[in-house]
């Protein structure tokens, strides 16, 4: 079988001189009866866990632990040597010596920084003060044939200061494997959102909502204005899109009698990417029959709120100079009522060369204000007048009809609809309906979508005849909201970057 240029083997020419003479170490292991990997460890104790054993016993020792980990510090002194493993919880440091390991003591000398092992001993506190394994037993558990780019750290005038290592982020996100092992806070990152997403399913666990699971692959996409992957099903002979939204699944469902689910998964939309867009990212959606986008607001609010006391202690954060406060009740502002107390311009009348003429002046690209029209150049006036303006959370109420294709009519204004979005640091992170749930009207948004589709705009939502039929079978009155996972983990863990808190962004191929 042939391989590509990154398929096969690397060449013993294009390894390091560090990495040739770690394969050096690997045969002379093998040579010697030494497994370079290892099987399983039974570990009694994590470095924490091996930390505070030794606090609560009584005397000079402490217990007899077997702790496993990374190596990422070692210092031989002739018949004895000193080394820290790091583990998912911490680092420890273990104390060898020859004339009490025997021979294992030679497997010291074929052992580097990275490389795996497990340690067992008695724990005791050196004359430097620090709590140590005094190893009775060295085992290696997997040989690291590749350094890690770790650096290296000094001490500076305000703190540590490490020097090369991985530090170009595309390199970071790339080999995340490699930025996990050498950056402990990134790691941390990813542990408090697995902690957030745990704890926003016990939330809506506790309001009664059934977490659900929705197609992926769908014969129709739907439920958001976005362009979608297009893949093709041999056996069926058709193609299929990677889902843009979990909406119109989710809603048939309450069609069928499930009064409130929810899900929590990835969608995917053929889109630009930056800072804020990948294009396979997390939603949560939640639907709840027999509510309206005011139960929505107090919902969001309860989550939000909720995930960020659980997380960070506070509801005050403080972000790049400027203190959000997350106590509910949030901010309240209306869309078109927002646009024209920054602008002096009624999105109610305004025509569009008035709401370009407005975009030119706050210099938005005049080709790119001329290929906008209706809902899409609505929406352009208010990224541009009112979004930069919305630090604080903040709801957005009731939008114009044409950016809502999905949502209710509002009860007292027709050209509107009941809609909000949640909106923190200028950036938006839910969205809510009160719910469409009229079969007649939903077909006329769908037709006038067709329409806009006709005209070039490639982000519309098609016509989906389903749909239509599990409206027709009556849908009960509901609010439904999505909330983005990764925007909403950028704020708690305090990234600049949807990348930092994704562990594998999409990137193109090396090379």
């Amino acid at each position: 079988m042939t391989t590509g240029p990154n398929e096969g083997a690397v060449g013993e020419a294009e390894r390091s001189f560090v990495e040739a003479a770690r394969r050096d170490k690997r045969a002379a292991l093998e040579a010697a009866g030494v497994s370079a990997f290892a099987y399983r460890y039974e570990r009694s104790h994590t470095a924490t866990q091996a930390l505070a054993a030794y606090e609560d016993a009584m005397g000079d020792d402490g217990p007899a632990v077997a702790v496993a980990g990374r190596i990422v510090g070692l210092r031989p002194q002739g018949k004895t040597a000193f080394l820290h493993l790091e583990d998912v919880s911490g680092r420890l440091q273990a104390y060898l010596r020859r004339d009490q390991l025997g021979e294992d003591y030679a497997l010291l000398e074929r052992l580097d920084l990275d490389d795996h092992i497990g340690v067992s001993g008695v724990l005791f506190r050196t004359r430097a003060g620090e709590v140590t394994v005094r190893a009775q037993a060295l085992t290696l558990l997997a040989k690291s044939l590749r350094p890690l780019p770790r650096g290296k750290t000094q001490a500076g005038a305000e703190g540590p200061v490490t020097y090369g290592g991985l530090q170009d982020p595309e390199l970071r996100y790339r080999q995340r494997y490699a930025d996990l092992a050498v950056h402990p806070e990134v790691r941390e990152v990813f542990r408090v959102r697995s902690q957030a997403i745990s704890w926003i399913r016990r939330y809506l666990d506790g309001l009664g909502f059934l977490e659900v699971e929705t197609p992926v692959l769908q014969p129709l996409y739907g439920g958001a204005a976005a362009r979608p992957f297009v893949t093709h099903h041999n056996a069926l002979d058709m193609p299929l899109y990677l889902r843009i939204a979990d909406e119109l699944y989710l809603k048939r469902l309450l069609v069928g009698g499930l009064e409130r689910v929810y899900e929590i998964g990835h969608d995917f939309r053929n889109e630009g990417m930056d800072r804020t867009h990948n294009p396979e990212f997390t939603m949560l959606e939640a639907y709840q029959a027999y509510a309206d986008y005011g139960d929505m607001m107090t919902l969001v609010e309860g989550l939000v709120s909720g995930v960020i006391q659980h997380c960070l202690g506070t509801l005050r954060l403080e972000r790049h100079g400027t203190t959000l406060d997350f106590t509910p009740p949030f901010a309240r502002v209306q869309f078109i009522e927002g646009v024209r107390a920054r602008s002096e311009i009624d999105l109610r009348t305004a025509t569009d060369e008035q709401m370009r003429t407005l975009l030119r002046s706050r210099r938005v690209d005049p080709e790119q204000a001329a290929q906008l029209s209706g809902g899409r150049l609505q929406d352009e006036v208010f990224k541009v007048v009112l979004e930069p303006d919305l630090v604080q959370p903040t709801f957005v109420l009731d939008y114009p009809k044409p950016l809502s294709p999905l949502a209710k009519e509002h009860r007292s204004d027709p050209a509107l609809t009941e809609r909000f979005e949640l909106f923190v640091g200028g950036r938006e992170f839910a969205n809510a309906f009160s719910e469409l749930n009229d079969p007649d009207d939903q077909r006329r948004r769908f037709e006038d979508q067709v329409h806009q589709k006709a005209a070039g705009n490639d982000e519309t939502q098609p016509y989906d005849s389903d749909f239509i039929r599990a409206l027709e079978y009556g849908m009960p009155p509901a609010g439904g909201v999505g909330i983005g996972i990764d925007r909403l983990m950028m704020l708690v863990a305090d990234q600049a970057s949807i990348r930092d808190v994704i562990l594998f962004p999409a990137m193109r191929p090396e090379g």
